[in-house]
């Protein structure tokens, strides 16, 4: 006889009819989105994202339609996350910074070739004239052009002209709708007048026989580039002036003088853009003014917060001392507003002209705390001390109370100084726990883009420099202002060669604190 096994089976619980549902349709809506993404990966012929969108999509629904696996079942939503929102944007940073990426480089040869063209488009003189007709097909505008022989052809900005045999003619045999295609009247010309007028459809596939444009939306006529593209040399030529733009490996036309047509194209560049960062004076100067400035800018505002922080929890952790508890509310007020509004608020409070300290503290004092390059530093220490003291006096009094009685009282017995009690006996003892949070908090102010951004502007302006530099930026304000910066345009490939810089000194400074914080574990 066979006894019944006392033994609980791994998978005996039966999932119920509502989680299997549940299940089937979240893997649906995933499977769904996913398959989008995969045909426009497709159209774009991105081959390498296509593979390895298409691997996860099946080990997802591997992981989740079988009974086994069940810590990928747990594993997988994280993994995925990581690879998205850090892998893939520490990679893809990485791999801008070995590029020329950036305003008028950030397409490719092609599309640089067609661009260049349609910008120099001139009308040619006593070209004839074509019967048009503007179609709609899904937002996308299309000619339909009667030639003057007879012809029928349809185009876009896209696709040169095709003739086509389908066309319904009006009674002057001019080609009026098409199927599939939704004809413009007057109304709707008007209505999108400028996208038309804009519109450069090219005749055929070469770019230098010219595109046709309409001033009116019922006419084309023929229009001829200025800059004529051999594509057997790779070259453009200025018929104007003889001028001849050369393709020579940078990512742009250029003559033997260095002048450029643009756009250009994105290409690899190496470790150019790092040379840049460190070989162009115009670059090198401010960088090195920034670098400094923000390792001062970290080190004090860890320094200060930590002080006065530390300061107010062990005054406040005294016994003797009445009302403590309403003391501590106030010290963690400023803790309570949002970082980018106290900025904000302070940056109101500073201002030269109206400013509550010049008008009211100083009785109309002429102060630029924000203008002058040294004041508007003295003020970001200030305004960051108040953000940060708060955060250091709660770690600070969690560890203070931590600290066993017994050993205070071991040291007052010995007749151990209060200062001397708190220099060699709680202090040790707090940065056993605190050190680690410190190098937390530098690495924090390093990159503390919210204070700097809304409280000068990383101003005031270095009108010497190259770059979109003031004297107030760190690097993290540098790197947003050279990628999406509206002055000097956006270089993306430099920008994320100074993001790369970031991560090697951050990563490089907590290596090195972490490990010399180990030696505070032995005093446990």
């Amino acid at each position: 006889m066979t006894r019944p096994s006392t033994q609980p089976s791994k998978y005996k619980e039966t999932p119920t009819l509502k989680a299997v549902l549940i299940k089937i349709i979240a893997l649906g809506l995933l499977d769904a989105v996913v398959v989008y993404a995969l045909f426009v990966l497709f159209l774009k012929e991105s081959w390498v994202a296509f593979v390895l969108v298409a691997i996860g999509l099946v080990a997802i629904n591997w992981i989740y339609l079988t009974r086994r696996a069940l810590p990928a079942k747990y594993l997988a939503p994280g993994i995925v996350f990581l690879i998205i929102f850090q892998l893939f944007a520490v990679g893809y940073s990485a791999y801008i910074a070995f590029t020329n990426f950036g305003d008028g480089h950030n397409s490719t040869r092609e599309d640089a070739i067609d661009s260049i063209v349609a910008k120099s488009l001139q009308r040619v003189e006593n070209s004839p004239t074509y019967d048009l007709t503007v179609l709609d097909q899904l937002g996308t505008y299309s000619f339909l052009v009667t030639e003057p022989d007879g012809t029928v052809s349809l185009g876009n900005v896209e696709s040169p002209l095709e003739p086509v045999d389908n066309a319904q003619l009006s009674g002057s045999g001019k080609a009026i709708g098409l199927d599939g295609y939704t004809a413009l009247d007057f109304a709707g010309i008007l209505a999108n007048q400028q996208a038309i007028s804009a519109l450069a459809v090219p005749l055929t596939d070469n770019p230098s026989d010219g595109a046709l444009r309409t001033p009116d939306g019922s006419k084309a006529f023929l229009y001829e580039s200025t800059l004529k593209y051999d594509e057997a040399a790779g070259s453009f030529t200025d018929e104007t002036s003889g001028t001849v733009f050369i393709d020579r490996g940078n990512g742009q036309f250029e003559t033997a003088e260095g002048e450029t047509i643009q756009p250009g194209w994105k290409i690899d560049v190496g470790f150019a853009n790092f040379a840049r960062a460190f070989g162009e004076e115009e670059i090198r100067r401010p960088l090195i003014g920034v670098v400094i400035w923000t390792f001062a800018f970290a080190i004090l505002s860890v320094a200060t917060t930590f002080a006065l922080g530390l300061f107010l929890a062990v005054v406040f952790n005294d016994a003797r001392m009445k009302g403590r508890r309403f003391y501590r509310v106030i010290a963690i007020l400023p803790y309570a507003f949002p970082a980018f509004l106290s900025a904000l608020v302070w940056a109101g409070l500073m201002n030269r002209d109206f400013g509550f300290i010049n008008q009211v503290l100083l009785g109309g004092a002429d102060v630029p705390w924000l203008t002058d390059p040294v004041l508007a530093k003295v003020s970001i220490l200030i305004v960051n001390l108040w953000l940060g003291f708060p955060y250091m006096f709660l770690v600070s009094t969690g560890a203070l109370q931590a600290i066993p009685d017994e050993i205070v009282e071991a040291a007052k017995v010995d007749g151990a100084k209060p200062w001397a009690l708190f220099r060699h006996i709680k202090l040790p003892l707090l940065m056993v726990s605190l050190a680690p949070l410190l190098i937390s908090s530098f690495a924090f102010n390093f990159n503390n883009f919210n204070l700097i951004y809304m409280l000068t502007g990383g101003g005031p302006r270095d009108i010497g420099a190259d770059v979109n530099v003031g004297a107030t930026d760190i690097l993290i304000t540098l790197v947003y202002k050279v990628a999406f910066g509206s002055v000097a345009g956006r270089d993306y490939g430099l920008a994320s060669a100074f993001a790369i810089i970031i991560f090697i000194v951050v990563a490089t400074v907590s290596v090195i604190g972490f490990r010399q914080t180990k030696a505070l574990e032995d005093l446990n």
